[in-house]
């Protein structure tokens, strides 16, 4: 039996054990907590492990997060959860504080030590003011199994602790979080017993192998992936400092408070999270994830996947939507189109040219293309609506070069890659493209296809124009090149190509969004213009 499916037994399990007991007593809400200061890479990871908690923990759960990041995508990507996910709080830290790290260690001092206790007991104070039942602290860089929360809820317990291993210097020994005594003694000894230096050797290794088995422990010292009660809530516990301890770090504060508070500590160790400690350590981390999945459903391989078309469109129907669209039928499974707000036969044409394949047609009253960026998370949330499996993501005035449907589906059909990039030429008449300082596009591949992550946290450009057609944080995902072609018609024609010249100069006089000098450069009489060959 792997990893995987120990997951999904023990979770059976704990789930007939929380029926029967009607809810592992009183503790029916939980605030997940953490103050986050993190990179995007593992930070995308973090959330992803925190998003599967919520369908497989039958726990009420609610999230708040203190945004303390210095990289802005970080903060995108906090938002990203808090749009995706329900009861989730963002607050700002209002501190911008440098935390150094690298493949060797992390780097603390004093200052950072005292702000994390200081977010900590907001998050104390947050639960006790909202009520909830329990709340569960963990650091921004574990990764945890999906039934750790409701198996640590189930141990009816007010301090527990699920057990990790970090090592802590490169090339050191792995180490648990947890502890004995003082500030990071691993190893039990009586008051008065004076140890040699093996024999402290000997008993951290007993009280390694102990941790190394699944069970619940006392221990005297804990933190970073930890649930408390509504009785530590409320009964006075906090990551304050104690004037009169020397101890670094504020986990031996508050462990020391509570102890002495007559709370006992524990450590479980049924569910060791991952600990990215380091960048090195990514992919071990979404390695982690895979093999921890909650899915049980199973995928049949033989079933080829399913093409979704997305496409944005507005008045098209004097353009070029028809040979675009009856290109693209001959490959496509499925397509999703935002009308947005065409006043012709637009809709009427979509549906007639799709009338085999199946057609998620939006319409909207007034266009949005002004503030491009909502339009597109527009078209990105249907699209999602329908479970694709990929996603071709065209302008109404783009398609492929002809045989492209021959070669498509075998495309999508190989495991090593999640996006698809092409290049793109702009057509300045039905046989030729322009190439010249301004107009380059070909030069570079985008891309198209995308098969997307359902748990990836997709972040985009806000901007309201230029905002790209798909988020921005794409490229995370294994890219593939091809050498299939698509033809971009928007500017074959004289007459789109002044009407265009005219959105540009309304919409960005300034060129904040593009180059003032392509936009002059649309109605050049002398071009410089490439035949394209292959073309219908």
């Amino acid at each position: 039996m792997n990893t995987a499916h120990k997951l999904i037994l023990m979770h059976t399990l704990e789930q007939i054990v929380y029926d029967v007991r009607g809810g592992y007593d009183a503790l029916k809400t939980i605030l997940i907590a953490s103050p986050i200061h993190q990179k995007p890479d593992v930070l995308q990871l973090f959330l992803q492990s925190l998003g599967r908690l919520i369908d497989t923990t039958p726990q009420t759960l609610s999230f708040y997060f203190i945004d303390d990041n210095t990289d802005a995508q970080s903060s995108k990507l906090l938002k990203a959860f808090q749009e995706r996910w329900p009861r989730v709080t963002v607050e700002s830290s209002g501190k911008k504080d440098d935390y150094g790290r690298d493949e060797f260690t992390h780097y603390w001092n004093n200052h950072l030590i005292w702000k994390v206790a200081y977010f900590k007991n907001k998050m104390i104070q947050k639960a006790r003011d909202d009520g909830f039942d329990g709340l569960f602290l963990i650091d921004s860089d574990l990764l945890l199994a999906p039934t750790t929360i409701s198996h640590l809820a189930s141990q009816q317990v007010d301090i527990v602790s699920e057990v990790f291993w970090t090592q802590w210097q490169r090339d050191a020994m792995a180490q648990p979080q947890v502890w004995l005594r003082d500030e990071y003694v691993q190893w039990h000894a009586k008051r008065d017993e004076v140890l040699s230096e093996a024999e402290k050797h000997e008993r951290m290794v007993a009280f390694y192998d102990k941790l190394r088995k699944p069970g619940l422990y006392e221990v005297g010292g804990l933190g970073a992936c930890t649930l408390l009660s509504r009785k530590v809530i409320e009964g006075g516990v906090h990551f304050g400092e104690i004037p009169n301890l020397g101890f670094w770090g504020e986990d031996r504060h508050f462990c020391i408070r509570a102890a002495a508070l007559g709370f006992t500590l524990y450590a479980d160790t049924h569910f060791p999270p991952f600990h990215i400690y380091r960048e090195s350590e990514i992919e071990k981390g979404k390695t982690f994830l895979l093999e921890n999945s909650p899915k049980t459903d199973t995928i049949d391989v033989n079933e080829p996947p399913k093409l979704t078309l997305s496409m944005i469109v507005h008045n098209e129907e004097h353009r070029f939507l028809e040979d675009v669209l009856r290109s693209h039928a001959t490959y496509i499974d499925e397509a999703v189109i935002i009308d947005d707000g065409s006043t012709d036969r637009t809709s009427a044409l979509c549906k007639e040219i799709l009338a085999d394949i199946p057609l998620q047609l939006i319409h909207n009253e007034h266009s949005r293309f002004a503030n491009e960026i909502d339009l597109r998370k527009q078209q990105w949330a249907e699209t999602l609506r329908t479970n694709p499996d990929w996603i071709l993501n065209m302008d109404a005035d783009e398609m492929f070069e002809k045989g492209f449907a021959n070669d498509v589906h075998q495309l999508i059909q190989e495991k090593d890659s999640d996006l698809i990039s092409f290049r793109l030429y702009d057509m300045w008449d039905p046989l030729h493209y322009r190439d010249d300082e301004h107009w380059r596009a070909h030069h570079m591949f985008r891309p198209f296809l995308l098969r997307p992550n359902r748990e990836y946290l997709y972040t985009w450009n806000e901007t309201p124009q230029h905002c790209g057609r798909f988020p921005e944080n794409i490229w995370s995902h294994p890219n593939r090149l091809s050498n299939w072609r698509v033809k971009h018609l928007g500017w074959s024609r004289e007459e789109d190509r002044r009407q265009k010249y005219v959105r540009y100069q309304t919409l960005d006089p300034n060129g904040v969004y593009g180059q003032i000098a392509q936009y002059e450069s649309i109605l050049d009489p002398n071009p410089t213009l490439i035949p394209f060959y292959n073309v219908p």
